[in-house]
């Protein structure tokens, strides 16, 4: 994995099952669709789940010293720099007679994202910090502590409408550190100026603020880090809000929104029921740092904005523009790409409904339209799909509309034809059409043939539990960062089996000591071993564990599960094989 898969943006620092946990805390408190019919609801939604593709902006005060304090790198995400340098009100506030991002161009930024496919834009209206990127009653904004004196938000709103693009607002509605009373999560005030009373925070500064913003006209509130909120404080919060706003989350005390909002991760199976938005960075944080230059490519992007709307969710992608006001040009150039893949490709994601299978024998993702099957094809190879009872009338490549070869066979499964990709490059998509909806029989665990030569198993083969789930370039189960989380594969064996097996795996460094042991059928076979660090998450080594595995004839389960992580995840494993002994 990348980086932790912390529910923070520019948030808490907690586990993405949090997210769940606070929507159950407390009595519920004034929600704003409360009574909304099924079909009320649908209607209100409907913009947003065809949308699929959002960009996120956080730009904020924190842009101006980029990660660096005093001179010196600041570690963590750049948004949190007050945080995690301890920096004093006071001298946080002497950035903003700074801060003069003249380049900033309202226009320009919405163009970068309609070019790029998004359908929507959210964009940090105020952040922990405290410091608010519009025109308000309270002077610590960049209307009037900075010699800018423009309303980014308001010329953000007009350019999204002109456009025809939805836009957004995140709002931090409990943490915030330039004001007394926000500042008492995460290790509580570090200045005595951030001391003060959180109910008097909401009702003077937040609530005030989110009358304000309602002038923008938003389809979209983000809230975050919802911190000892009490149903006085909500319904403060809440009251403004017009009912056809689309909220996530994250606002707290028993108000379950409208969205999910994992962060910096893909579910593997989404959230069935929910609607839900993956948000995530180009490269490693939020909030501009000049040092961070770890993007991630465009391939795997794109297989990213994929998989999410293949398990029915929303991608939004972040960008954290410099303190002159420019996205920085490594995230224009991905976004541009993506844009030009989806100009081909688009009707494969928009508007698409989740794939009918669980799992797919070759590395891919499917979503559905229609009577449409869309087979999004990630490296060479013949796709196979197992199980299709609905009549396969014609495949056809989305992108030059040349007709692909298949074979239905009587049980249902589509072999297509070869599908080339060379390395590095983004997927290829095939359009099946069908003789009506996509039914699917559901497929067991496929138990994979194990010869006297022994096998390697890869991840797209494993069945995966809890959060765990199939990452590319390179291959690998990534996201082990729960030791109840477990990977299995099928195996067969006409003669049983005898052998050792070797884990490929990469473990970042100080994050290794991660013990587990090898079950066959639910039982412990005396195969365990422990991690060691590789060097890095995408760093693999090969590791024969001690001891010999003894499978009889017939069909098994062969399973990895942890014993303890003392680490961020367990590792991330590329390959388990079975080595026949000598």
């Amino acid at each position: 994995m990348r980086k932790k898969a912390f529910w923070r943006t520019g948030g808490m620092k907690l586990p993405l099952a949090a997210a769940v946990v606070f929507a159950a805390q407390g009595a519920a408190a004034q929600d704003p669709h409360a009574g909304e019919t099924p079909r009320q609801k649908d209607i209100r939604m409907k913009w947003w789940r065809e949308a699929r593709f959002g960009m996120f902006i956080h730009w904020g005060l924190y842009a101006e010293p980029a990660g660096f304090w005093n001179g010196k790198a600041v570690p963590g995400l750049g948004e949190w720099i007050m945080n995690d340098a301890k920096i004093p009100v006071a001298d946080y506030a002497v950035l903003a007679p700074k801060f003069n991002p003249v380049k900033f161009d309202a226009d320009l930024w919405v163009a970068i994202a309609k070019g790029a496919g998004m359908k929507y834009v959210v964009m940090t209206a105020k952040h922990h910090d405290g410091f608010a990127m519009f025109r308000s009653a309270d002077p610590f904004n960049i209307w009037d502590a900075t010699p800018f004196k423009r309303d980014p938000i308001a010329e953000m709103a007009a350019a999204c409408r002109k456009a025809g693009l939805k836009f957004g607002v995140y709002y931090s509605q409990a943490q915030d550190w330039s004001h007394p009373g926000g500042a008492a999560w995460n290790g509580g005030p570090w200045d005595p100026k951030q001391k003060g009373d959180l109910h008097a925070y909401v009702r003077d500064v937040a609530a005030p603020q989110m009358r304000e913003l309602m002038r923008y006209n938003p389809a979209v509130l983000w809230w975050d880090t919802p911190v000892d909120m009490s149903n006085a404080d909500l319904q403060l919060l809440t009251a403004p809000l017009p009912k056809g706003i689309i909220m996530n989350n994250r606002l707290g005390n028993g108000i379950p929104g409208d969205t999910e909002t994992p962060e910096q991760t893909i579910p593997p199976t989404g959230f069935p029921g929910r609607d839900w938005e993956t948000c995530m960075t180009i490269n490693d944080t939020w909030g501009f740092k000049s040092n961070d230059t770890d993007f991630k490519s465009t391939q795997s992007l794109v297989q990213n904005l994929i998989d999410i709307a293949s398990k029915g969710g929303n991608y939004l992608l972040n960008v954290g523009p410099d303190a002159s006001g420019v996205i920085p040009a490594p995230e224009i150039q991905r976004l541009t790409e993506m844009g030009e893949w989806l100009k081909k490709n688009g009707r494969s994601i928009y508007g698409t409904t989740p794939s009918p299978y669980r799992r797919l024998p070759f590395k891919g993702r499917i979503t559905v339209k229609g009577d449409s099957l869309f087979v999004h094809v990630f490296e060479s190879s013949s796709p196979v799909l197992p199980g299709l009872s609905t009549r396969v009338k014609q495949a056809l490549n989305v992108t030059t509309g040349a007709k692909v070869g298949f074979r239905q066979s009587s049980d249902g499964s589509v072999t297509l034809d070869p599908v080339p990709l060379t390395a590095g490059s983004l997927p290829t998509v095939i359009e099946l059409k069908l003789a009506g909806k996509p039914i699917v029989i559901p497929q067991e665990i496929p138990y994979l043939e194990v010869a006297s030569t022994g096998r390697i198993m890869t991840p797209e083969e494993a069945d995966l539990t809890g959060g765990l789930q199939v990452e590319h370039t390179p291959s690998n189960i990534g996201y082990w960062t729960n030791p109840s989380d477990m990977a299995a594969w099928g195996i067969v064996t006409k003669e049983g089996f005898k052998g050792q097996i070797a884990l490929t795996y990469a473990c970042d460094r100080n994050e290794g000591g991660s013990t587990f042991t090898i079950q066959l059928d639910g039982k412990d076979t005396g195969i365990s071993g422990k991690v060691q660090e590789t060097g890095g998450w995408a760093t693999y080594r090969k590791v024969v564990l001690d001891g010999m595995l003894d499978v009889p004839a017939g069909k098994h389960i062969l399973r990895i599960k942890p014993v303890t992580k003392p680490g961020l995840a367990v590792m991330n494993l590329q390959s388990l094989e079975l080595i026949p002994a000598q």
